[in-house]
């Protein structure tokens, strides 16, 4: 499956923007869907997950509360809909997909087994 990732810009705190994952060559539905972010000089960290359904999600406590995941199977993509944006937040968010459907370790991005290119989030204060 090819994962591209789009919607990231430049905003201001307290804005908010969605990030969109649409995938390719393969359907969605059959993944785990998560979402990480890397800021620059650091580690990859996990962001949020949904189940292949969409009947459990999964986040970080970073961004609990402010962060929805969702997702359309018919359509084959993903979302991210990111609120109160905080300059904190600002990384490359990638999008990925897991195929091992283990959801004890969802936040393991060893896990992923396909990523998309990142889109660039950047939140001015």
């Amino acid at each position: 499956v090819q994962l591209q990732a789009s919607g990231g810009g430049l905003v201001q705190a307290g804005d908010s923007l969605r990030l969109s994952c649409a995938a390719s060559g393969r359907s969605l539905s059959i993944y785990t869907m998560g979402w990480f972010r890397q800021a620059p000089g650091k580690e990859r960290d996990f962001v949020s997950a949904i189940r292949r359904s969409g009947g459990s999600t999964s986040y970080a406590d970073s961004v609990k509360g402010r962060f929805t995941i969702s997702r359309d199977n018919a359509k084959n993509t993903l979302y991210l809909q990111m609120n109160n944006l905080k300059p904190e937040d600002t990384a490359v968010y990638y999008c990925a997909a897991d195929s091992s459907l283990i959801w004890s370790s969802v936040r393991t991005k060893e896990q992923y087994d396909y990523w998309g290119q990142g889109t660039q989030v950047t939140v001015s204060s």
